[in-house]
C-alpha cells in the first residue's frame, strides 16, 4: 500500500503549482477526493482519486458569515452547534460553496433571549464581528412579540418613549399592534428581558418573542433551525 502524503502534495503535483498555491485550491472548496470536497490541505491520500474543478481561482477564501434561525430554548451563546452542512437552507445562493471550514471559529453576535426565536448572526468575519459588537446599540433590531392581557391606557405612547429598564433610560422605538394578539417593535440597544419587562410595565404578558430584522438583514421566510449565508456584499 502507497504510504500517505498530505493533500497538499498531490494538489501541488497534480497542478503543477506552489504547495502555497495547493492550499488555496483546496481551502477553497476546488479539490474532490473520491468526489467528496475535502477543504484540509493536511487530509492524508493513498489511491484515492484527486480532482481539480476545472474552474477552480486562487482567490484568498473569504470568512464565513451565517444566518441562522434560532428555535426558542436555545441558549444564545449554544446557536452556532445548530450550523452544521445538514442544516443549510434549500434556495440559498448556489454559488456559494458549503465547506467544513465555515463552522469552525463562529461567533454569534446580537444577543437573543434563550426563550425567544428568530434571527442570529454567527460569523468568522472580523468586519461583522466590530460592526455588531462595537456599533450594536446604533443597528436597529425589529420584533414580533405575541402578547396577552389588556393593554393600560397610554400604554403604546410608554413603549415608545419614556420607560427605564435595569436603571437606564430606553431610547425611542417605534412599536405597533401586528395584529390582535402581536406588537411589532422596531428597537435599538435591546438588553436582555427587557422586551418582557416593556410589555409588563403596560399590563401585557409576553408569550413568544421572533426577532424578524437586524440592521438591513431580515430573517426572511428561513424555516426555524436553517441558516443560510450572509449574501455577498450586504452590510448591516
Amino acid at each position: 500500500m502507497s504510504e500517505p502524503v498530505r493533500l497538499a502534495k498531490r494538489v501541488a503535483e497534480l497542478a503543477g503549482c506552489s504547495r502555497r498555491e495547493a492550499d488555496q485550491y483546496i481551502q477553497g472548496g476546488w479539490v474532490t477526493v473520491d468526489g467528496e470536497v475535502i477543504d484540509a490541505p493536511q487530509h492524508p491520500i493513498t489511491t484515492q482519486t484527486v480532482l481539480i474543478d476545472p474552474e477552480a481561482d486562487l482567490e484568498a477564501a473569504e470568512p464565513a458569515t451565517l444566518l441562522l434561525h434560532k428555535p426558542a430554548g436555545v441558549e444564545f451563546e449554544a446557536a452556532s452547534r445548530l450550523a452544521t452542512p445538514a442544516s443549510h437552507t434549500e434556495g440559498d445562493d448556489p454559488g456559494i460553496r458549503v465547506l467544513k471550514r465555515h463552522f469552525v471559529r463562529l461567533t454569534p453576535l446580537m444577543p437573543l433571549d434563550a426563550e425567544a426565536s428568530g434571527l442570529v448572526v454567527l460569523s468568522q468575519d472580523g468586519r461583522v464581528w466590530r460592526r455588531l459588537s462595537e456599533d450594536a446599540d446604533m443597528i436597529e433590531q425589529e420584533f414580533v412579540v405575541e402578547v396577552q392581557g389588556e393593554l393600560a391606557p397610554y400604554g403604546l405612547p410608554r413603549l415608545c418613549d419614556g420607560m427605564l429598564y435595569l436603571g437606564r433610560a430606553l431610547p425611542r422605538a417605534k412599536v405597533s399592534w401586528q395584529n390582535e394578539n402581536n406588537l411589532r417593535f422596531a428597537i435599538k440597544a435591546v438588553r436582555p428581558g427587557q422586551l418582557r419587562h416593556m410589555c409588563a410595565q403596560v399590563g401585557l404578558e409576553v408569550l413568544s418573542i421572533r426577532r424578524l430584522r437586524i440592521g438591513r438583514i431580515a430573517l426572511n421566510r428561513m424555516p426555524v433551525g436553517e441558516w443560510r449565508y450572509l449574501p455577498v456584499g450586504e452590510r448591516f
